[in-house]
């Protein structure tokens, strides 16, 4: 069943990588979650870097989201690449959400994301 949800899942993302990239003036913000972390990068494809990454890991969140819930720890994670973004003057990019249906912490990503000042 699992091994099941995993292909579909790469399914999905193969083809709507398959159709969206990323620029260096309009990065790729690509989300992962796992059990227990979410994680987020904006990707220029083109030169194939990591322009900005934020994760319920880095040092600056990590003591914000311990005793916060995973839909509010994605928000902070999203605020966050927000923040790194305009910092390298980055204010658009276009979401990728790497085969995840859009609702609970992916939507709470981006509606962070959003509020932070990114546009997509």
């Amino acid at each position: 069943m699992v091994n099941t949800e995993i292909k579909k899942r790469d399914r999905i993302r193969r083809r709507v990588r398959s159709k969206i990239s990323g620029t260096p003036d309009r990065p790729r913000l690509s989300v992962f979650k796992s059990s227990k972390h979410i994680y987020a990068q904006l990707i220029d494809d083109i030169n194939a870097k990591t322009l900005a990454h934020a994760s319920t890991l880095s040092p600056e969140l990590k003591s914000e989201t311990t005793d916060k819930k995973g839909m509010e720890n994605a928000r902070l994670v999203g605020k966050k690449i927000a923040e790194i973004a305009q910092q390298s003057n980055i204010t658009t990019c276009v979401f990728d959400r790497s085969g995840y249906a859009y609702h609970g912490l992916v939507k709470e990503l981006a509606d962070g994301a959003r509020e932070g000042g990114l546009k997509f």
